[in-house]
C-alpha cells in the first residue's frame, strides 16, 4: 500500500502556490529578519500561523535563528491547534509526507508511534496551523523530518510529557504554532498580547484560548521550560493592524525563541 502524502490545503491563500514565488517570499522574509546571534541554536520556537501577508515577518524573526544551524537539524517536532475539528489530546495526520509547493517533507512516523500519538486525517485535511510553518522549515532546515501534531484540549503536563519524550539532542527542534488574541480593537489587543508575552516569558502554563489559539502547545512547552529552565527571548510582537490589516479588529502575533542553558 503506497504511503500517504498530505496535500497542501492553503497554498494560494495563506501563501503563494507557485514554487518560485513562495521560495522568493520566504527567503526575503528571512533575509529581512533582525540579526540574531549564531552562537546558539534555539531548542524551541513559538511562531504565528496566519497568512504570510499578516504573519510572515513575525514568523521569520524566529525561524531565521535556525538558519545558521541548518546542517545539524534533523527533526522538527511541530505542534499546533486544531481549528476545524475538535481533538482530544494530540493527533497526527496519518501521512508519511507533508507536501507544499516547495516539495515534500518526510514525517517521522516512528517517533509518532513511539509516543503513542494516533492519527486523524480529517482533522488535518484543511488545517493551516502546521502547514504554513513548513515552507519556512524547508528553507532553514531542509534535511529535517517533522513530527506533526495538533490538538484542542490537553493539559500542559500531557503535552509536555510528549515533548519530553521527543526532546532529543541538538538534532531536534520544537516548533509551536500559535497566534495570540483575536478580534479585539488595536489598543486592547496590544495590551492583551503584551500581558500574554510577559506570561510566556515567565513560563506560565495556564494560558487560555482567548490569550493564544495555540495555548495547548504553548502551555505544554512552558511545562517543559520550567523543568529544564529554558531561557526565553521575545523575537517580535505585533498584530494584523501593524502588518496588513485594519485596526478595528485585529489578531495578535508573537514569536519567541527558547534556549537550553548549560548547567
Amino acid at each position: 500500500m503506497p504511503a500517504i502524502t498530505r496535500a497542501p490545503a492553503v497554498a494560494g491563500t495563506f501563501y503563494p502556490a507557485a514554487p518560485d514565488a513562495l521560495r522568493a517570499q520566504v527567503d526575503a522574509l528571512l533575509a529581512a529578519a533582525p540579526a540574531a546571534s549564531a552562537l546558539a541554536c534555539p531548542k524551541a520556537l513559538i511562531v504565528p500561523h496566519a497568512g504570510y501577508v499578516y504573519t510572515g515577518p513575525i514568523a521569520a524573526a524566529a525561524f531565521a535563528r535556525l538558519a545558521p544551524f541548518s546542517d545539524r537539524i534533523e527533526r522538527v517536532v511541530l505542534i499546533g491547534p486544531a481549528h476545524r475539528v475538535f481533538v482530544h489530546g494530540l493527533t497526527s495526520p496519518g501521512a508519511a509526507r507533508l507536501a507544499t509547493p516547495l516539495g515534500e517533507v518526510e514525517v517521522d512516523t516512528a517517533a509518532l508511534a513511539e509516543v503513542g500519538v494516533g492519527d486523524d486525517a480529517r482533522a488535518h485535511a484543511r488545517e493551516h496551523a502546521l502547514e504554513v510553518e513548513l515552507p519556512f522549515l524547508q528553507r532553514v532546515a531542509p534535511r529535517a523530518q517533522v513530527v506533526p501534531m495538533i490538538g484542542s484540549r490537553a493539559s500542559a503536563a500531557e503535552v509536555g510529557a510528549v515533548l519530553e519524550r521527543l526532546w532529543g539532542g541538538p538534532e531536534t527542534v520544537i516548533v509551536v504554532s500559535s497566534d495570540l488574541s483575536h478580534f479585539q480593537p488595536y489598543r486592547a489587543a496590544r495590551a492583551h498580547d503584551e500581558r500574554t508575552a510577559d506570561r510566556i516569558l515567565d513560563r506560565d502554563i495556564d494560558l487560555e484560548g482567548d490569550d493564544a489559539c495555540g495555548a495547548i502547545g504553548i502551555n505544554g512547552l512552558m511545562w517543559v521550560a520550567r523543568r529544564r529552565r529554558l531561557r526565553i527571548e521575545l523575537c517580535d510582537l505585533r498584530n494584523s493592524g501593524d502588518t496588513a490589516g485594519g485596526r478595528d479588529e485585529v489578531v495578535g502575533y508573537g514569536a519567541f525563541a527558547l534556549y537550553e542553558v548549560a548547567s
